[in-house]
């Protein structure tokens, strides 16, 4: 993971967008804003309602959208942020009339920023440890997910290809189709890094520039759009479902972290190989994220289908701790060259079926804590945890992730570092969304039991 700073005079500002929307001819406009789950959320205006869009915002009514509906006035605003400013690439007609976008950040008709909207919680958050420890959250994501090829007369989409980890066929679909994600996440002015396929049949990778957590949030939103975007142009289809297919891997999202102080400088360096060049703040936030890692899942992993990836044998994490290099635990520190701007950790638990904006909040602010409070986190285990009986992690004080979404859920209620993350309003109506997903989930019958059990 190549660290590099997303430059931030690459944002547009208010001047910036008109001055594009008249050259290119735009004449619609898309605002987006996501709900508690991260699922995008758009309407469009006529591109002469922005001048009014921006100063006062768009009424919109958010006793439809999940997450916003438990409160009891449900007229809400839109207001677009001109730094998410992007010309919609399969919507650039300078003839007719081309489509931009703006992300949104959510107001109550009081004009007050809706406590439950979750970019509004990681932007909360965010401003916290800058006012606090005068620090800048930076993270970088490895989106994977599965490409699809959609099923005739009602079966299920198979994998569109039978390719492993960083095959390649030259010519093949699915080469052709990354290649075209790419150039289409790059029209949006998000910069990749690395894309490749993955372990798994049909299981694809792509890696985003490191940048701050705020715009990352934004982009990944985009790409999760963009990705199932190009695949349906296609006659393809793409899940982020974190695990489609019994025996396989499934997919995570893996999210390198780090810190800026003040001057810009990456605060987790120091030239200290035994903890594999990370400093003393670096220990604390590793600390903050072991220490609340059974709560956090219910957010970084939040459908009760993440909980079928997070088990033994398929290189998802599945125990409390942290080491060296080491895949097994939930967080490893990579090999970075002794590099001090590529000083991180990577936190292997989240999957790329949640809100970003929520998943990347729950990793600042546990990483906070650490750093403010200076917990030391338990010794570093550099040995693959899977081998290790349960009577010895015990012994070793090593916990495991929760077992399912209830337990997760769980944790995540009666955690009151989470309660103070989320607010009031954003925790209750997360919890509650959360818990009936649950419940859905829990009485279904499903193919395993009915095949297993029906002629007992």
């Amino acid at each position: 993971m190549k660290i590099v700073m997303a430059m931030e005079n690459s944002k547009k500002t208010v001047d910036d967008v008109f001055e594009e929307i008249e050259e290119k001819n735009i004449k619609f406009v898309r605002l987006q804003f996501t709900d508690i789950n991260g699922r995008m959320k758009s309407f469009a205006i006529s591109a002469k309602m922005l001048d009014g869009a921006f100063s006062r915002g768009v009424n919109f009514d958010g006793s439809s959208i999940t997450g916003y509906h438990a409160i009891q006035e449900s007229d809400m605003i839109a207001k677009p942020d001109p730094s998410t400013f992007a010309i919609v690439p399969w919507r650039e007609d300078k003839e007719e009339g081309g489509t931009c976008r703006f992300i949104c950040d959510v107001f109550t008709k009081d004009n007050q920023p809706f406590e439950g909207d979750s970019r509004y919680i990681l932007k909360k958050t965010l401003k916290v440890i800058k006012e606090d420890l005068g620090l800048e959250f930076f993270c970088a994501p490895e989106m994977e997910f599965f490409l699809l090829k959609k099923g005739k007369n009602g079966d299920k989409p198979n994998p569109m290809d039978l390719e492993g980890y960083f095959d390649l066929s030259p010519g093949d679909e699915a080469e052709t189709l990354r290649r075209k994600m790419v150039i289409t996440l790059e029209k949006f002015g998000i910069p990749i890094e690395k894309v490749h396929h993955e372990v798994s049949r049909g299981q694809n990778e792509i890696d985003v520039v490191y940048t701050d957590a705020l715009q990352m949030a934004d982009w990944t939103v985009t790409l999760k759009n963009t990705v199932k975007a190009v695949a349906m142009f296609n006659g393809y289809q793409v899940t982020f479902m974190p695990k489609p297919y019994f025996g396989i891997n499934g997919s995570g999202m893996h999210v390198h972290q780090s810190f800026a102080g003040k001057d810009g400088s990456n605060v987790f360096y120091a030239d200290e190989p035994e903890n594999g060049y990370l400093s003393p703040m670096a220990m604390h936030a590793i600390a903050g994220q072991v220490k609340l890692g059974r709560p956090m899942c219910a957010v970084l992993a939040s459908w009760p289908n993440s909980y079928k990836r997070l088990v033994p044998g398929y290189e998802a994490p599945v125990y409390v701790a942290w080491g060296l290099v080491n895949r097994s635990p939930m967080i490893r520190v990579p090999d970075f060259g002794g590099e001090p701007s590529g000083a991180r950790f990577e936190t292997r638990c989240p999957d790329p079926a949640g809100n970003p904006y929520l998943q990347f909040a729950v990793l600042a602010y546990t990483a906070y804590l650490g750093m403010k409070y200076e917990w030391d986190p338990p010794d570093k285990h550099d040995i693959n945890l899977f081998e290790l009986s349960e009577e010895r992690r015990k012994k070793m004080g090593i916990e495991s992730l929760p077992g399912n979404f209830a337990e997760a859920l769980h944790e995540f209620k009666y955690c009151k570092e989470m309660r103070d993350l989320f607010g009031e309003i954003g925790f209750n109506n997360y919890y509650q969304i959360k818990v009936d997903e649950w419940r859905a989930y829990s009485i279904q019958v499903h193919d395993w039991e009915f095949t297993r059990y029906l002629t007992l």
